[in-house]
Order: C-alpha cells, then structure tokens, then sequence
C-alpha cells in the first residue's frame, strides 16, 4: 500500500490536530504510506471548504455520509461532539473503512460496547485517540518499571486536571448535558489518566468512585436562565489492578491554574517514578541506591535515545509537544492499515478504559468489580 486516503470529520482542536497528525506523519517517519487529504466534513458547506484550503484537503463536503462512501478516503477521523461518534464509527465500519476515534468512544458504555463488537466483525482496522501513551517520556517510564528500576511496584497515583470549568460565571454549554456530552471530567480527561494507569499497571480489577458536581447550574447564553449541570466536574477513585496493587485516582475540570496537569507518581520497594505532561519532555526518577546522603530525584531530560522522540529532532532539551503526540498516533495507525495488524488502543482495548470510567461514575461508594 503506496498511499491512504484521510477523510476528516469535524475541525475543532482535535480536527486540526488530526489534520496536522497526518500531514507530518511521512515526513516524520518515511516508514508509513503516504496519506493523502482526501475529503474533509463541517457544516455548513461553506466552513467545510475554507477548513479544507486551510488544513489542506483536496475536496470538501457538508455531509459525513458522503464522506464515508467515498471511494477515495480509506480511514475515516472522528472528531466531532461526542455523541456523534458512535453513529458515525459504525456505519464507517460498515462501509469498510479504517476508523480513527477520538475520544471517548461514545456517550454511554452500551454505545461503546456496539461499537467493540460492529469492530470486531468489520474488515477495517480501528484506533482510539490516546495520543498520551505516545510520549517518549512516559514510554521511558513503562520500560524503566518493566526493568526493575524501582523494584516491585506497590503503589499508583494519578492526577488529570484543567480549570476550563473552573469559573462559576463560564455560561451554559452543551459539555453539560449527558444527551450531547455523556460524562463530564471523566470523559474529557479522566479517561486519558485510565489509559496511562493500564499502560504501567495492567488491568483495572476494581474501582470505589465517587463524583462531584461543584456548580450545579450555569447561565444559558440565550436567556439568561440558570440550566442544570447534569455530568461531574470532579471525580475520584480508589482502583486495584489486577496484580493486586492499589492506586489512587482524581479527575477534575474545575482546577484553578491547571491547564494539563496529567500527573502519574509509581511507587516500588527501591524507589519511585514521577512524570506530568505539563513538562512532557522530563521524567523524574528515585532510586534507593548508593550513598543515601547524596541520593535525590534524578531529572531525564529526553532525547534521541527516547524513541520516537529523534525523528522530531535531532538534539535533546529541544522538546517535542502535543501535536507530535498525535502524529506517533497516526504513523502508527498508518502502519497498522498498511500491514494489516491490529492498532492499539483498538475499540476493543479502548473499551476497557470505558469500562472503568463509566464504573467510577455509577459507583457511588460502592466497590464495583470490572
């Protein structure tokens, strides 16, 4: 396969993320196909074919239908308002197309769940947006636990908060409503945090959740009436993973001062690891070893020897960033479509952070087993 052809629906934050994503993905890597920007979807028409002159796609449409039966475009990019992407990953499956979702998969766990299995019957390859998981930092962390470097693990904490709620002035908006939005920090954020906790821990076994509204309504923009805030801005969690060990876990949108705190901390018996993707290119590192009297937290910078960070740049402490992130995500993706193997996070594995997510949320105090 010389060549794959993008259809891009939506072009918001993550449609332009996408559209840069595939755009660089070639010339990052040069081991993918090329992919062509075939066909780009918004409505109206008319924004369609300005985003499609600006993020350079050769043609535009105003329907996501037309998009998915067109024979030109290979892998479909879901990134609209959540409660679309159900509707339009199934029929693009069923269309036999490769689907590439941003996430969550969908507003509720039964949505999710027709989505997993439609997936596992389809010809196309699938992909969940948890463009966290790619960063050469976070990946150094995994290999450094997987080698032993601070000894049997014991312990997880894990931190994902931003203060774009955080204002109890913000108007009303649809990311309020469980029919347009589903759940609230936890399907924004949280569900990143999961994706990292399964990364370095395995499977969650079970959780003991509880969530938060902290304003329970907001001024609508159009008649000035305060509307109730039906989903969580805060929510937390005691989880244990399936070898047993215990981790603590909290998600909020109503942070003042974080902007992308995604913070992870692994404790073992010789030492811990820390890492926050707000300073996504450092990894922090304890180990009890050696003279206590110098020993301290260890800073990685990373670089080259941190792959795929090279391919970015040349030189460590230049840094890479969020965008490059998601263009890991597509070139992997890309090499998923091309030699027909299965991509991760699939719907299938994508599932399982769902699981959690939606289990935190029904909770209630209550331990819940996955």
């Amino acid at each position: 396969m010389d060549s794959v052809g993008i259809g891009l629906i939506g072009t918001g934050f993550m449609g332009k993320c996408h559209a840069l994503a595939y755009g660089a993905a070639k010339a990052v890597f040069g081991d993918v196909p090329t992919p062509r920007l075939e066909l780009l979807c918004e409505v109206p028409a008319e924004k369609a074919r300005a985003m499609a002159d600006q993020f350079g796609f050769a043609r535009a449409t105003g329907d996501w239908r037309a998009l998915i039966n067109d024979p030109a475009v290979d892998i479909v990019c879901i990134t609209t308002p959540n409660k679309l992407h159900a509707e339009i990953a199934i029929a693009a499956l069923e269309s036999g197309k490769h689907v590439h979702c941003e996430k969550p998969m969908a507003l509720t766990l039964d949505e999710a769940e027709t989505m997993a299995r439609v997936a596992a019957g389809a010809k196309g390859k699938t992909i969940v947006g948890y463009n966290y998981i790619r960063n050469p930092a976070f990946r150094h962390a995994r290999k450094l636990i997987e080698e032993g470097a601070i000894g049997r693990v014991i312990h997880f904490r894990g931190f994902v908060d931003e203060d774009y709620q955080a204002d109890p002035d913000l108007p009303w908006t649809w990311r309020a409503t469980r029919a347009e939005a589903g759940l609230g920090a936890l399907g924004d954020l949280g569900c990143h945090m999961i994706s990292m906790a399964v990364e370095l821990m395995g499977p969650v076994r079970s959780v003991i959740g509880d969530i938060r509204t902290v304003h329970a309504t907001r001024v609508s923009p159009d008649d000035g009436t305060p509307r109730p805030v039906e989903n969580e801005d805060i929510a937390s969690a005691i989880l244990e993973f399936d070898g047993g060990v215990q981790g603590l876990f909290s998600t909020s949108r109503s942070a003042w001062g974080r902007k992308n705190y995604m913070a992870v901390e692994v404790h073992g018996t010789q030492g811990m690891i820390c890492f926050d993707q707000e300073r996504m290119n450092e990894l922090r590192i304890y180990q009890n070893a050696g003279d206590r009297s110098v020993q301290g937290f260890t800073t990685i910078m990373t670089g080259p020897e941190h792959e795929p960070y090279g391919n970015f740049v040349p030189a460590a402490g230049h840094q890479i960033g969020f965008n490059d992130l998601k263009t890991i995500e597509a070139a992997s993706f890309l090499r998923a479509v091309a030699g027909g193997t299965d991509a991760y996070p699939s719907f299938r594995e994508a599932l399982e952070f769902e699981r959690v997510i939606h289990a935190i949320a029904s909770s209630n105090g209550r331990r819940v087993i996955l």
